[in-house]
């Protein structure tokens, strides 16, 4: 029999009728066997999500401040939950024990963590499922990195214990046994990790959006659907901002070649949309697959006559970059030029003394650094195929009077990148949407 694993987001759980909705969804499938939830998210636009009320009630404990408001706020939110579905679960002893033990020094993983504790205690119980701790199942090495090799030599034996098991997201346990949590969104993880140690057939990804769309909805009114992406391609519309899905969530499922279906908890008869390892046979009708971009980075731009004949000058170039705990996101190049492209959250502490040693290592001709630019990548696996792609793009660019900072293409030709000033991005996004969609 088929297994599917699905992974409920904070939308989709905020509130009894968003779960009930979850409810009849797994119920639907017999081959849903386990489910990874999130924390409640919010359930009206000035919410507060439960992940960030752990937080502040971490915070409020850390610094000997009131808490007594904020845990309430906790308490309501789960036992109103509870009363609405009718369960009979004691979720007052488990949040008693979660207070307690953020007032008496629990870090703070452990506190944001137990809102898809709590929240997986009531759905394993609204659906008669067992419940499989994250934290006995799921690790980290004594850096805090995700302990693949430990994790999937324990958690495939653990699931095939359970028919049904649901299985908290976002965490999982440390060498010394401390809660560690992924980063925001990190249930996706989880749900992908899960999915890889049951060797699913399908991991199904619930939100509350009817899978990818080619842009932004916040910038360009009614994108279409993407209905089939790869994993490459998601790889770069994910990181470039596309944030559905969490980047770092393919990789536990990509070795074993497990496709990623993303559906709508408030409309599940839509397909969503579907994530795969690669298209075969595809025409040169496919072009492009999406548009995606961030702003604020730093354009490092450094000169030097000969710079391509001095061997070695790449990577004295990255070596002051790594003195100084920075990677890049970008690095076109040209003769007798490289330019860096790192992101503002990253440079702005540290951009002098990163142009000085730059100065003493490579003795450049000259370093200019620029700031305010976005990066917008359009990304495609038939813009290799496409005559003219690019001519669109820019055209588009041009008659919407957005001036190119940067244009970069990656070695796999699957994407387009163009640095614009900040200013420019929204304009840019829907000049490109409309030109080539």
């Amino acid at each position: 029999m088929a297994v599917k694993v699905t992974k409920f987001g904070g939308s989709s759980l905020a509130s009894a009728e968003q779960i009930l909705k979850m409810k009849k969804i797994v119920e639907a499938d017999e081959a849903r066997k386990f489910v990874v939830p999130s924390a409640p998210g919010k359930r009206f636009k000035d919410d507060v999500k439960v992940t960030d009320l752990l937080y502040s009630l971490h915070d409020a404990a850390s610094h000997f401040e009131e808490t007594e408001e904020i845990y309430r706020q906790i308490v309501r939110r789960y036992t109103d939950i509870r009363d609405e579905l009718g369960l009979s679960i004691k979720i007052e002893d488990y949040l008693e024990k979660v207070y307690e033990d953020i007032k008496t020094g629990a870090n703070e993983d452990y506190a944001a963590s137990r809102g898809e504790y709590l929240n997986g205690l009531l759905i394993a119980d609204l659906l008669g499922y067992d419940f499989i701790d994250a934290a006995d199942v799921i690790f980290f090495d004594e850096n805090g990195g995700y302990d693949a090799k430990k994790t999937l030599s324990i958690l495939p034996g653990a699931l095939k214990l359970h028919e049904r098991a649901v299985v908290p997201g976002f965490y999982g346990s440390l060498p010394n046994g401390k809660i560690r949590t992924f980063s925001r969104g990190g249930s996706d993880i989880t749900g992908s990790i899960v999915a890889r140690a049951a060797n699913a057939d399908l991991y199904e990804n619930w939100t509350d959006v009817s899978g990818f769309m080619m842009a932004d909805p916040r910038i360009v009114e009614d994108p279409k659907k993407i209905d089939v992406v790869t994993y490459r391609e998601l790889r770069e519309l994910a990181y470039m901002g596309a944030t559905v899905l969490h980047e770092d969530s393919i990789f536990p499922v990509l070795e074993a070649a497990i496709p990623i279906n993303v559906k709508n908890t408030n409309d599940p008869e839509n397909s969503g949309t579907m994530i795969i390892p690669a298209v075969e046979g595809r025409g040169e009708a496919d072009g492009i697959t999406g548009i995606a971009g961030k702003k604020n980075f730093t354009v490092i731009t450094i000169e030097k006559d000969g710079m391509n004949t001095e061997i070695g000058f790449g990577r004295k170039v990255l070596t002051c970059l790594e003195k100084f705990g920075l990677s890049f996101e970008h690095m076109p190049t040209s003769i007798d030029t490289i330019s860096i492209v790192v992101a503002d959250v990253r440079i702005r502490h540290c951009i002098e003394e990163l142009i000085d040693e730059i100065h003493a290592v490579c003795q450049p001709d000259s370093v200019e650094v620029s700031s305010n630019m976005a990066i917008i990548a359009t990304v495609g696996r038939g813009m290799i195929r496409q005559v003219g792609v690019s001519a669109k793009l820019f055209a588009a660019l041009a008659d919407s009077h957005v001036n190119v900072r940067m244009i970069d293409q990656g070695s796999s030709e699957i994407n387009i990148i163009v640095g614009v000033e900040n200013d420019d991005f929204e304009k840019a996004v829907k000049a490109i949407y409309n030109a080539l969609v």
